[in-house]
């Protein structure tokens, strides 16, 4: 057993931080409120044991319209929690504005905390401490020109706490609860990190040797690393992180050791172990929080309350996906692709029922390989070629899924300039074929097709991701990465003065899970209680727990990421 206290040094990086720097001249203010001016919205304390419905009963509005205006609060707000209201005094009166001089140049601010226009239509966000335009564009899916032309004073005054921002329309989806970052004054927290180093024996092996071949040490390695960052971040914000690094060496090696020698009655979380055979032994022996830092088919046997898993099951990508297929379905031709598993086979027959029950959908037709791979002729001539065409790969396989790509990418089309003698020719050699040759239908050359993953894993490595594009082939993931964000450079910066390398998958992971779940401990409330208070995102992840108090936690933070025809990527949910 290896026990490596760690003591790092906070970063001297460059902050990226907005600074907003305005003067509001408060007189006018008082001018236009003396003057009676009226609110549309006030607000409103809640009283020990009022709830949203309650609340909205006596004001004589819909439940669903008060959550709406409140979407971060929740159905049940703790006592003395400030919300916004309908006002009853409200008359409506033409929009008057506030300007103030600076600089020579004269600004115009509307009081977007009171929106005078109708708020049925959009979903509404009320400013809290914490916020930032990287979370708000990141939970809500919108840009921040979005933000700024919905609320047009966000380019004068910035983010203001208690303002009340219009989102984006309303769809038909759930109201979200973001989670809020809070920090217990004089934190200190003591985390363990299980990891299979197998220090001891690597310590005679060249490092270029060892991480040019060895895929688990390049995760282990990168994965600590990462959490190195999130430590320097953490101390940074007032947290002072203890962090005992625990080599675990091969599977079921050290494990036993390790649990029989430590005492874990004072650390808060358990990040580790890599093997999932070994996540359940730890969570029944040191009986904290263990969270699973990484994914492992093996995970859905998770049965203790004290586990949580930081990556969804493929199971809830699965439902995820064909939720996303239902909620856009427009009379498209379904088609599902499988393989000869026992898994795939009950993969797609389980889309297929969840498909069938959508009142518009009536025939979704799934499709088998024939000797190990997919016919060409079996995908074509399922193809409409007057609707557009869906198709949902419910398979892992490599071959199956390349033969399917290649097969829609090259259609049997329509030659617009062929004559009638070059018919007649492909007409008299087709005659010739062999009889049992499949024949395939010719489609026009603007079919619409569109393919859906379930992962976009290893099986599309060796698939040009410009065929890819050309599908729109949309699928489930577990990161969406904004390149552009000032958080993900500062990251990338930090990362590469520290390890001399750029952070790889692993290595954003790493950070991701330390610091979600620091963030969460340092409210002071226990990670089940956080998971109530809803989802948080972090540089590349989102994690959207479940709730549960007497089973496994899973992370359902999954986004829906589309390929556009300029090979860039769009999170569409």
């Amino acid at each position: 057993m290896t026990l490596v206290q760690n003591h790092l040094q906070l970063l001297n990086g460059n902050k990226f931080m907005r600074e907003f720097k305005i003067i509001i001249i408060l007189f006018f203010v008082m001018i236009a409120t003396s003057c009676g001016q009226q609110k549309k919205y006030i607000s409103y304390t809640v009283k020990k044991g009022e709830t949203i419905k309650v609340i909205a009963k006596r004001l004589g509005v819909k439940t669903k319209d008060l959550i709406r205006l409140n979407p971060d609060i929740g159905r049940k707000p703790a006592p003395e929690t400030v919300i916004i209201i309908p006002n009853k005094q409200y008359q409506q009166k033409p929009i008057n504005t506030t300007l103030v001089e600076k600089n020579e140049a004269t600004v115009v601010l509307d009081e977007v905390s009171t929106i005078d226009e109708p708020i049925n239509d959009f979903v509404l966000h009320k400013v809290a401490k914490g916020d930032t335009f990287y979370n708000l564009t990141r939970a809500y899916n919108v840009s921040e020109d979005q933000l700024n032309n919905l609320n047009p004073s966000l380019q004068t005054t910035g983010l203001q706490l208690q303002m009340l921002l219009k989102i984006k329309p309303v769809e038909d989806e759930d109201t979200l609860a973001i989670y809020r970052d809070t920090i217990q004054e004089n934190t200190i927290l003591k985390l363990a990190m299980m990891l299979p180093f197998r220090a001891i024996e690597y310590d005679t092996i060249d490092a270029k040797d060892i991480f040019k071949t060895n895929k688990l040490a390049n995760i282990t390695t990168d994965i600590y690393l990462g959490a190195s960052i999130a430590i320097d971040s953490l101390r940074k914000l007032g947290i002072d992180v203890e962090l005992s690094v625990f080599d675990t060496g091969r599977k079921d090696t050290k494990l036993d050791s390790i649990l029989a020698v430590t005492d874990f009655s004072n650390i808060d979380a358990i990040i580790g172990p890599l093997y999932s055979e070994e996540v359940p032994k730890v969570a029944n022996k040191a009986g904290v929080p263990v969270i699973f830092p990484v994914y492992s088919k093996n995970q859905a046997s998770f049965s203790s309350s004290k586990i949580i898993k930081s990556f969804a099951d493929r199971e809830e990508h699965q439902q995820a996906l064909v939720a996303h297929v239902l909620a856009n379905y427009t009379n498209e031709n379904i088609l599902i692709i499988g393989d000869s598993s026992a898994t795939s086979i009950s993969n797609s027959d389980a889309i297929k029922s969840v498909l069938l029950q959508h009142d518009s959908i009536t025939e979704a037709q799934i499709i088998y390989p024939d000797q190990g791979y997919i016919r060409k002729d079996y995908i074509i001539n399922a193809l409409k070629p007057d609707i557009g065409n869906w198709v949902l790969l419910a398979t892992d396989n490599r071959v199956i899924s390349s033969d399917v790509i290649n097969s829609l990418i090259s259609l049997p089309v329509e030659d617009p300039e062929e004559d009638e003698e070059d018919k007649e020719d492909k007409e008299d050699k087709k005659d010739k074929k062999e009889s049992d040759e499949p024949e395939m239908q010719i489609l026009p050359e603007d079919t619409v097709i569109k393919v859906f993953g379930i992962f976009k894993s290893s099986q599309f490595d060796k698939i040009d991701n410009i065929k890819l594009a050309k599908l729109g082939f949309t699928y489930t993931s577990d990161t969406f990465i904004d390149e552009n964000s000032p958080e993900i450079q500062l990251f990338h910066k930090q990362y590469l003065e520290k390890n001399h390398a750029y952070p790889s998958y692993y290595a954003t992971k790493g950070f991701d899970i330390l610091f979600d779940i620091v963030m969460r401990l340092a409210s002071g409330k226990t990670l089940k209680d956080t998971f109530k208070e809803g989802t948080s995102y972090r540089l590349e992840s989102k994690f959207e727990y479940t709730r549960s108090l007497f089973k496994t936690s899973s992370n359902k933070g999954i986004y829906i990421v589309e390929y556009n025809p300029n090979l860039t990527l769009t999170r569409v949910k």
